[in-house]
Formats: C-alpha cells, sequence, structure tokens
C-alpha cells in the first residue's frame, strides 16, 4: 500500500464558525488566520493498495460562480487535478472516489463542468457514500441546505457510478469492501464515514470533520456547522480514547500546517504527541 497527500484547494472559513463557543482570543493563536477567517485546505488521501486507486474526499472543486467563492476566499494555487499530477497519477486512473460526507467542500470536486452541465470528474470509479447520509443530503434540512448541492449530488447518481458503502450499527470498528475500515459518527451531520486505514503495521484514522484540525483535538472546540454538538463532544471523546489506546495517527483534511499527528495522554485529556507527515512513516 501506498499513500499520498493531496491537496484540493485552500480556503478560509469564518473562527467563530469553525470553533463554535471557543473564544477568538483562544482560536486565534492556535490557527493561521487574518480578519477573523481561519486558513484551511482541503487535503485529500489516495490509497493505492491491490492495483487499485481509492481517493478519499475531493474538495470543493471549481463549478460555482465567483460570487460563491468569495464567500470562501479561496487562495493558493493548488487543485485536486494538478495534485495528482504531482503524485503521478491521471483523474482518469482513479478506481473509487470516497466521500466522508457530502458537504460542498468534501465533495464539490467529485464533479466538473462540460458544454451538457455538471458531470463526475472521474468517469472510469465509482463514488461511495452511504444510504442514510445519501438520503439525508437530497433531503437536507433548513440548517444544512447550503452545504448540500445539488451540483454536486445529481451527477454522481445519474451516471450510474453512485455506490452506498454497507455497515452495521453493532461494531465501533466496521468492516468494508474498500481498502480500510469505518467509523461512523452523526455529530456533524448524519451518518459521516471516518476512514481507519492499516498502512506499514500502523494505523491511521482520516479525520475529516469529526476534527478538522490539530487545534480541535480539545473536546469542547466544534464548529458551529456541527448539526448536533453536544453528540460531536461525546463522539470525539469515544474517538480520540480509542485512537489513542490503539496507536492509531490522525490525518487531518482541514489543517493547514498539520498533516498527520501521533497521539498521547496528559492526565484525563488526548492531546497531540508529535507532528508528523506520511513521509515520515
Amino acid at each position: 500500500m501506498n499513500l499520498y497527500s493531496i491537496i484540493a484547494g485552500n480556503f478560509m472559513l469564518d473562527g467563530g464558525a469553525m470553533f463554535g463557543v471557543v473564544p477568538k482570543t483562544i482560536w486565534s493563536k492556535l490557527v493561521p488566520n487574518e480578519n477573523n477567517m481561519v486558513k484551511v485546505t482541503a487535503r485529500c488521501l489516495l490509497v493505492d493498495y491491490n492495483n487499485q486507486l481509492t481517493l478519499i474526499d475531493t474538495g470543493m472543486g471549481n463549478k460555482q460562480s465567483e460570487k460563491f467563492f468569495s464567500y470562501y476566499n479561496v487562495w493558493g494555487n493548488k487543485n485536486i487535478s494538478t495534485s495528482l499530477k504531482s503524485a503521478g497519477f491521471h483523474p482518469d486512473e482513479i478506481n473509487n472516489v470516497f466521500l466522508t460526507h457530502l458537504h460542498f467542500d468534501h465533495c464539490g470536486g467529485a464533479t466538473k463542468l462540460s458544454n451538457l452541465g455538471p458531470v463526475t470528474s472521474f468517469k472510469n470509479a465509482y463514488y461511495w457514500s452511504n444510504e442514510k447520509h445519501w438520503n439525508w443530503a437530497i433531503n437536507p434540512n433548513k440548517r444544512e441546505k447550503a452545504s448540500f448541492l445539488a451540483e454536486n449530488l445529481r451527477p454522481l447518481e445519474v451516471s450510474g457510478q453512485l455506490k452506498h458503502v454497507a455497515f452495521n450499527n453493532k461494531d465501533y470498528i466496521k468492516k468494508s469492501s474498500l481498502p480500510f475500515d469505518l467509523i461512523i459518527v452523526d455529530g456533524h451531520t448524519e451518518k459521516q464515514m471516518i476512514p481507519v486505514i492499516k498502512y506499514k503495521n500502523i494505523r491511521i484514522a482520516f479525520a475529516a470533520d469529526l476534527i478538522p484540525t490539530a487545534a480541535h483535538i480539545g473536546l469542547p472546540y466544534i464548529a458551529s456547522y456541527d448539526v448536533r454538538p453536544l453528540l460531536t463532544l461525546k463522539e470525539k471523546d469515544i474517538f480520540l480514547n480509542y485512537c489513542c489506546d490503539n496507536n492509531v495517527l490522525l490525518f487531518f483534511e482541514h489543517d493547514v500546517l498539520v498533516e498527520l499527528a501521533s497521539l498521547k495522554r496528559d492526565g484525563s485529556k488526548v492531546v497531540i504527541d508529535k507532528n508528523l507527515k506520511l513521509s515520515d512513516l
């Protein structure tokens, strides 16, 4: 197995939205920011295993209007195509696109504009969601409606490339047909999927929006985007203890500076031990 960090773009989000009840005087010391906006990235993960390429998440893409992107202060020149090329791959080589959840900054790059309107970006890939989250996304509640965009979702179904991961509700770590196990969480959105990958005798959890940056390790550091923040609080506690007890590294999707981290205990808390990169493993 080989793993590749794929940057699908960089943008900015409101600091209050990113950290919820945590005061600016605290969060502003933890993450790069300016004008109350936090710098974030869309760091995807490419898994090369058993002659199959599986891409985890795709960033926000480039289909929307200039006005739309102005809300998110897009910066830098990274995108998913150039990042794949830098890693030695082409979009047509991707076999599976696994979407942790369907908020636009995680699945927007799964589709692109054509003369016929939005179409899938990875023509030879299956796209993996799960049935409960898919139904949640295509019938959005008013709180999340702006994050579930039809132009990101409809082409996946129309193309016939959409598949759903099946899992039971009993075990914390759920087996899948893809090259990783899954943890299912419901605080950020319904049935978000967290991949846990066995790699070089260690395990890596793609933390997605359960813990979007290294600064969100603290249990109360919960984004205002979460639909069930008290459930997120509980899920983070369980997840961090599981990862610490089992030496699972965290791969951060939205942290500009920290790609990967190990964990340790500091009294009753789970905290970051070391900041790492995939190339360190």
